[in-house]
């Protein structure tokens, strides 16, 4: 059954017409609820990348979209890894390519990618009893830029967070430290 629709009449664009932005984020507090800071990838969508892919293409997502970090997902969208501006600004690539005689270009996101098997979360229940402070103290202890927020039992990412993010919007400095996740790493930085 169809029905006719009347067109919408159009307007001139005056000019000086202005795209709609959205308001600043508020400004977080050290106790403001967690959940404030969090990336909620329900309402998101997240930013992925998939194996194959070259590290200078995921370097040029990571710079138009202004993130340090994408998800690496197979072809079903489970999360393989992920791979962050560390891995593809820091020695990592150097050191790929000086072991494997390759040349930066033909470097893959699997090459340098951090497995989903190296991953760690928190609860998203946990989570939403928490304040900031104590997300900034969980980055700081674990020595990274992200964290990640799980529900459904641990099998659905449902949340991040940036220090980055937590940092701008608290307008202090969030220093945290990587750290080395495994013995391969500990001995490769060893090795220096």
């Amino acid at each position: 059954m169809e029905r006719d629709y009347a067109a919408l009449d159009h307007l001139p664009l005056p000019s000086g017409s202005r795209v709609a932005s959205p308001p600043p984020l508020p400004r977080l507090a050290l106790e403001s609820p967690a959940v404030e800071a969090m990336t909620d990838l329900r309402l998101v969508a997240a930013s992925t990348i998939a194996t194959d892919r070259t590290i200078e293409e995921c370097k040029a997502i990571m710079v138009a979209r202004a993130i340090r970090l994408l998800f690496v997902e197979d072809a079903q969208r489970r999360v393989l890894g992920v791979i962050t501006a560390t891995d593809l600004l820091g020695e990592k690539p150097v050191r790929f390519m000086h072991e494997r005689s390759l040349r930066r270009h033909e470097i893959l996101v699997s090459d340098l990618m951090t497995p989903a098997s190296a991953l760690e979360a928190l609860d998203l229940q946990a989570v939403v009893h928490a304040q900031v402070g104590h997300i900034v103290a969980t980055l700081k202890r674990a020595g990274r830029q992200h964290t990640f927020v799980t529900d459904e039992g641990g099998r659905r990412i449902c949340g991040l967070f940036s220090a980055t993010h937590i940092a701008r919007r608290l307008g202090i400095e969030v220093a945290t430290h990587e750290v080395a996740a495994s013995f391969a790493e500990i001995e490769a930085a060893l090795a220096r």
